[in-house]
């Protein structure tokens, strides 16, 4: 494995800037196109601005480190209360979005609710989801297909029954709609250098509020009925409302339980969806990855369906998924701010710099990876890890490293496994275009056909 002969990168200026827009025009066009060229070009530590706002781009591992592990408590969320910006519009502030004392003690009631133990347990609610989604998929033998658009709906009904006990099958439309048009409200938020206040009636305004609006009903109206009936259904929601402070013993309020359960929904469904989307992807342009990732599915499964222990023995299933989100991570950069003026890797920051750690160009980073573009699931297997810990950060790092971890690694890899044991995906179009809407989706979808395997019979 190469090794990094420049472990403290040079700030560079990224040229070509505009007078008062800077770098907004290029990055507005093609915010993931844009950073990986800057990158390339100039290297691993990058400032460059959008409008009044300056960023610094941070792209080797020591750097991520520093930013999400060694310096946590100095590098923090941008949260402003009285004026919200990006994720923070739509969730409110849950454990995404939050910072200080709040985040604090939201993570402690949170942290257990997603202990290993319990999510595994949760693997027979997403496998039954699972066979009743593509069991529709019969209609779709002779045509092609969004399959990001279908893994965005499969995952969606995942994370619905999972958390809410509650098929939401009805108003699948209606919530894809609402969680699109606010999380492209969201990014497009964070470069804009001019933003009119949600009271203004613009178009974009009201499409925003009605979005808003819309999900906010939904998710009180679920957190009311429970309260109010006392059911109990051992889904996510359960455990949010009965989970407490261990130093206070006090639980989530009402509005706590709504920022907390609509970053879960959102970003537990969006991540996965994208990954699973871009893992097809891979699957259907790699054949022989392919014929290798269903030979091990079909010979551990036996056509029966997947279980949370046969995750041990689906290891190139795994890799295959890992190898995925290495390529295209969903969420492909990590924002925080400097709290103080502060020293990292050589660089001084002043306080208030606006970081942005390239989860993307990490787990492309020539220095770390052999053959970092190639599609390589066989790396997972063969003890290839990078030697730096932060060289692979799909979920992040740190003490703000993604809650919902455990969630994503039983249920990427168990429907991979569930959908690869029936089906053969195809691509059915030349071109693939990523595109950051805070995750990174395959902009217009992925066209594919979806074909019906033969099903070994299970051994007696």
């Amino acid at each position: 494995m190469p090794v990094d002969v420049n472990p403290s990168p040079t700030l560079v200026d990224v040229p070509g800037g505009e007078p008062l827009l800077g770098h907004l025009r290029a990055f507005r066009r093609q915010p993931l196109e844009a950073m990986s060229q800057w990158w390339r070009r100039h290297g691993d530590a990058l400032r460059f601005r959008l409008g009044p706002k300056t960023l610094y781009l941070l792209s080797h591992p020591d750097l991520a480190e520093e930013v999400l592990v060694h310096q946590a408590d100095r590098f923090v969320k941008v949260y402003e209360p009285r004026r919200p910006t990006g994720l923070a519009l739509v969730l409110g502030n849950g454990l995404v979005t939050s910072s200080g004392d709040v985040w604090k003690r939201h993570r402690r009631i949170i942290q257990p609710v997603f202990h290993r133990a319990r999510m595994a347990a949760m693997a027979e609610r997403m496998a039954q989801v699972g066979e009743q989604r593509i069991a529709g998929w019969t209609v779709h033998a002779a045509r092609s297909v969004d399959i990001a658009d279908e893994m965005m709906r499969l995952a969606l009904e995942v994370i619905s029954h999972t958390m809410f006990h509650t098929n939401v099958a009805d108003q699948i439309d209606h919530i894809s709609h609402a969680l699109r048009v606010s999380l492209k409200y969201a990014f497009d938020s964070f470069h804009s250098p001019v933003r009119l206040p949600l009271w203004v009636p613009t178009p974009r305004n009201r499409e925003f509020r009605l979005a808003l609006q819309f999900m906010d009903k939904l998710i009180y109206g679920f957190i009311a009925e429970r309260r109010r009936t006392g059911a109990q259904h051992d889904d996510l929601l359960d455990l949010l409302l009965r989970a407490r402070d261990e130093e206070t013993g006090v639980g989530l309020s009402d509005q706590d339980l709504r920022d907390e359960a609509l970053t879960i929904f959102a970003a537990g469904h969006e991540t996965t969806a994208n990954a699973l989307a871009w893992t097809w992807y891979l699957l259907a342009i790699h054949p022989e990855v392919k014929a290798r990732f269903h030979e091990e599915v079909d010979r551990v499964l036996q056509g029966r369906t997947p279980q949370a222990d046969d995750l041990q023995q689906l290891p190139y299933t795994r890799a295959v998924f890992d190898e995925a989100v290495r390529l295209y991570p969903p969420v492909p950069a990590v924002q925080r701010k400097a709290a103080t003026r502060t020293r990292i890797g050589g660089l001084t920051l002043p306080a208030g710099a606006l970081v942005l750690v390239g989860i993307y160009h990490l787990h492309r980073h020539p220095a770390f990876w052999r053959d970092p573009e190639r599609f390589m699931p066989e790396r997972w297997l063969e003890g290839e890890r990078p030697a730096s810990r932060c060289a692979y950060l799909p979920f992040g790092a740190g003490p703000r490293a993604c809650v919902g971890t455990h969630f994503a690694t039983v249920e990427g890899p168990l429907l991979l496994a569930l959908i690869g044991r029936s089906h053969d995906l195809q691509l059915a179009q030349e071109h693939v275009e990523p595109e950051i809407m805070v995750t990174l989706r395959p902009k217009h979808g992925i066209r594919m056909t979806i074909q019906p395997r033969h099903q070994p019979v299970p051994s007696a």
